[in-house]
């Protein structure tokens, strides 16, 4: 098995993994900080904002190479056995399809935007003595 072909069998189960995740999400029985984690991995996932951005050779790709398997990791450790299971079977059955609206595109950036501005806010003061 070639590396492009593991890489593409790897990107589909993180694919099934989000889908899962997503149905998991969905479910009561989940508890409140799997849900949380949950929500953050899949905006993440479908941000078209990157920590490290993707044009930079090889170092953009770590961000979804480290972070996205962790947080799925994560998330999933907090979810009760069966019900991540049948999450599973679900997401292997019937694969969401994100949809194509540009508003959404636009509302997360407008979030990573306003999450910006809170965060330079937040620790300008620290800084401020620097300047």
């Amino acid at each position: 098995m070639t590396i492009s072909e593991k890489l593409k069998k790897w990107a589909s189960l993180l694919k099934n993994q989000l889908t899962a995740l997503y149905i998991a999400y969905q479910r009561p029985d989940v508890p409140l900080l799997s849900k949380i984690i949950i929500s953050i991995v899949i905006a993440y996932a479908v941000s078209p904002i990157d920590l490290i951005p993707d044009f930079i050779p090889i170092v953009g790709w770590l961000d979804e190479l480290l972070l996205l398997p962790i947080g799925c990791w994560l998330a999933i450790q907090l979810i009760p056995e069966n019900v991540w299971q049948d999450c599973q079977l679900k997401a292997q059955q019937n694969p969401i399809q994100l949809p194509h609206n540009r508003w959404i595109v636009w509302a997360i950036i407008i979030v990573w935007c306003l999450l910006t501005v809170w965060l330079l806010s937040v620790a300008w003061p620290h800084f401020e003595q620097y300047f």
